[in-house]
């Protein structure tokens, strides 16, 4: 049933007179996806690097990466939401100036900590990025070719994770460490000013609705966020008192979260919302699938260095071949999902990845190489699948003024399962090894870890699918019920 939208957020319009070319707009949407990718795995490269430079130890630099991360993740849901209330395009401009302003800053900080805060900011102007991009893609793309918008936008996403290592090192190599940050500053102008002439002016909300943004909510979902994500980095692989203590804290967040959203008058988040089985199936299964994702990223080292014996130069080809799939599948994946809809590519994207995770559960190291990235292939292009497909499946008919909401929210899911898979699925596999030092264990050992956690990650994704199927079966039941098939789905109002 449609839902009539609240007083002051009326869609943002588009002028009559001014209709830029979708090519400009898609070149807009792309740059902003790009960037945050690309401004993750660039710094990761750089790492040693700047320990070098500051005289840091590897638990003091890295929170060069984890600012940034934090940041993404605690405000991609907040900064979604008041897009839909202030305006998209008038938040995606500033998040995009900020981050740029903010990697200015990255490449002349003098010292480690003042490097750090402008990362942490950086990652406040790619939360916004990330979060409005997608939101844009339901107002400025003909509903017919969401599935391919999406799937161009993964493949960005990809490029900028696939681009940030050989571009991070050849930058390092010859000019230094600060080059990896300077670069983004000329694409963050060029991201700025595309923005400026490609997307719509938006209007904010007026009136009453104006002060509906709920920074209550915000707050306490930001710090339970924060609790959450700390817990599952600042001791690595372990969990120690002080990871323990965080996710109590998060726990009591999420609580206290909950009970001011049913009383607050317009919440961020309502139980409603949560209960569209198209939204929370979205939500679940990009958390798991993330999670199984970063297990490639975790694992995939370990095994190939170890178990297979490759120097570090093979190593990272190897790991880029994950990346460059994801890259080069996003738009036929995206076009597929036009063609076929949005539910059969979910189940071809899941049933990929379950697949890839089960012949690396079984995969004997005597295959070599070969026995490893033929398999990852297949998940990292599945993996593409899955995204292009379930993005538009809970994008597509979203109720305009929940479109940042909704982004965001997905945006959230993913970081979260990354975050967790680093943390639980390196646990796991770390157990898996019965080694406390995975770095020195036995070849073996390390095969014995790569293939029980890659039989646990399939278990994890096949939660996933199951879920899927049981949505499909209910939604083919209840099809005769749907008078309006094509409104709107979600709505915050109480």
């Amino acid at each position: 049933m449609k839902s009539a939208s609240p007083p002051g957020t009326e869609p943002e319009q588009t002028s009559p007179t001014y209709r830029p070319a979708l090519a400009w707009t898609l070149t807009a949407l792309s740059l902003s996806t790009l960037l945050p990718s690309l401004s993750i795995s660039i710094a990761n490269v750089g790492l040693p690097s700047i320990a070098l430079a500051f005289g840091a130890s590897f638990n003091e630099v890295q929170w060069v990466v984890i600012a940034y991360l934090l940041a993404i993740t605690t405000l991609v849901v907040g900064v979604g939401r008041l897009g839909d209330i202030a305006g998209r395009r008038r938040l995606l401009l500033s998040g995009i100036a900020v981050f740029t302003l903010a990697t200015l800053l990255c490449g002349l900080a003098p010292n480690l900590p003042l490097l750090t805060v402008a990362r942490a900011v950086q990652g406040a102007g790619a939360a916004c990025m990330m979060a409005l991009s997608m939101a844009f893609v339901g107002e400025a793309v003909p509903k017919e070719r969401t599935g391919s918008v999406m799937g161009l936008l993964g493949t960005m996403s990809a490029v900028g994770t696939t681009l940030g290592p050989s571009l991070g090192g050849l930058l390092i190599a010859s000019v230094g460490w600060r080059a990896i940050f300077l670069v983004g500053v000329p694409l963050g102008l060029l991201a700025l000013a595309l923005t400026i002439r490609a997307l719509p002016a938006s209007t904010s909300a007026t009136g009453p609705a104006r002060h509906r943004f709920d920074s209550l909510g915000t707050v306490l979902l930001t710090i339970t966020l924060t609790a959450y994500a700390l817990a599952m980095t600042i001791e690595g692989n372990s969990f120690g008192p002080l990871a323990i203590a965080l996710l109590a804290a998060a726990g009591a967040g999420l609580g206290l979260f909950v009970i001011t959203e049913s009383r607050a008058a317009s919440p961020l988040l309502t139980m409603p919302m949560l209960r569209d089985p198209v939204l929370a199936t979205g939500l679940m299964t990009s958390a798991l699938v993330s999670t199984v994702m970063m297990t490639t990223l975790v694992v995939g080292p370990f095994h190939l260095a170890r178990s297979l014996d490759l120097n570090p130069a093979y190593v990272g080809l190897v790991m880029a071949a994950g990346p460059a799939v994801s890259a080069l599948t996003g738009v036929p994946a995206g076009r597929a999902t036009d063609r076929f809809g949005t539910q059969a590519m979910v189940v071809v994207g899941l049933s990929g990845v379950i697949g890839g995770s089960v012949v690396l559960s079984l995969m004997p190291t005597a295959a070599g190489v070969a026995g490893y990235i033929l398999p990852l292939v297949a998940m990292t292009a599945s993996y593409a699948t899955f995204q292009a497909a379930n993005n538009t499946a809970v994008m597509k008919d979203v109720a305009p003024h929940q479109r940042g909401l909704v982004s965001g929210m997905l945006n959230l899911s993913r970081n979260l399962g990354l975050i967790t898979g680093a943390s639980v699925m390196g646990a796991v596999f770390a157990l898996a090894t019965g080694t406390s030092d995975i770095t020195t264990a036995a070849p073996d050992h390390v095969a014995r870890g790569t293939h029980r956690t890659f039989a646990a990650a399939a278990l994890l994704v096949a939660t996933g699918l199951a879920a899927v199927l049981v949505l499909r079966l209910h939604s083919r039941l209840s099809s005769h019920h749907n008078t309006k098939p094509n409104s709107p789905r979600t709505t915050i109002d109480p």
